[in-house]
C-alpha cells in the first residue's frame, strides 16, 4: 500500500473529531472527539516513519507518547465531568460557563 490511504484516513478521522468537537453539545462526546483527532494524528505519525526512507522508529515512539498523553487527558476530562455533574446534574457544555467564580 502507498502513504496515501493511510493520510487520507487520517484526515477523514481528524475531520470528524474537529466537527464533533466543535458542534456537539455533550462533554462526553467533545472529549470521544478529541480522542478521534488524536488517533488521526498518532496514524499519520505511525504512517510517515513507515514510509521514510531508511524505516525509523521515531513515528511509532511519538504516537506511544501521544496515546499516553491522552490517557492523562481522558482521566483529568472525565475527573472533571464527574465534579461538574455532582455539582450541576448536566453534562451540557452551554453549563459550563456557570463554573467560574
Amino acid at each position: 500500500m502507498a502513504l496515501q490511504p493511510f493520510l487520507a484516513l487520517g484526515v477523514v478521522l481528524f475531520g470528524l473529531g474537529l466537527f464533533g468537537a466543535l458542534t456537539k453539545r455533550n462533554i462526553i462526546i467533545v472529549l470521544i472527539s478529541i480522542e478521534l483527532m488524536l488517533n488521526a494524528a498518532n496514524i499519520n505519525l505511525v504512517a510517515f516513519a513507515h514510509f521514510s526512507q531508511p524505516a525509523q522508529i521515531q513515528g511509532q515512539v511519538y504516537a506511544l507518547f501521544s496515546m499516553a498523553i491522552a490517557a492523562a487527558e481522558v482521566a483529568v476530562g472525565l475527573a472533571i465531568l464527574l465534579a461538574f455533574f455532582r455539582h450541576r446534574n448536566s453534562a451540557d457544555m452551554k453549563d459550563v460557563d456557570l463554573m467560574k467564580w
